[in-house]
């Protein structure tokens, strides 16, 4: 098992950035691939990015291909999410999962409580 605890969030200006850190806790970090999802007011919870437990591969979701980076340090126990060129539509609770079968989804079974971002335009 493992828990998770985002930190980063705030408000930005609209072309700004912010990092989201996801810290883990538990010796087996390192087993879990992980993922950042988000979920805006009304909305259902959506994908944004993805990393394999080696950190070797990475997915995106096509609405912030090219603005957000998906890494991790698995010394640390973190994971982390480099946004850049922020837009209001990415407004919203951003979450950490962890998932120990694989890429991270939004039925991995652990997650964090969420980190605000809002983006003023």
């Amino acid at each position: 098992q493992v828990q998770l605890v985002e930190y980063g969030g705030g408000l930005v200006q609209a072309g700004g950035s912010l990092r989201l850190s996801c810290a883990a806790s538990g010796r087996t970090f390192r087993n879990y691939g992980m993922g950042w999802f988000r979920q805006a007011p009304g909305k259902d919870r959506e994908f944004v990015a993805a990393i394999t437990s080696s950190g070797g591969s990475t997915r995106y979701a096509d609405s912030v291909k090219g603005r957000f980076t998906i890494s991790r340090d698995n010394a640390a126990n973190t994971v982390y999410l480099q946004m850049n060129s922020l837009k209001p539509e990415d407004t919203a609770v951003y979450y950490c999962a962890a998932d120990p079968w694989g890429i991270a989804t939004t039925s991995s079974p652990y997650w964090g409580r969420g980190t605000q971002v809002t983006v003023s335009s």
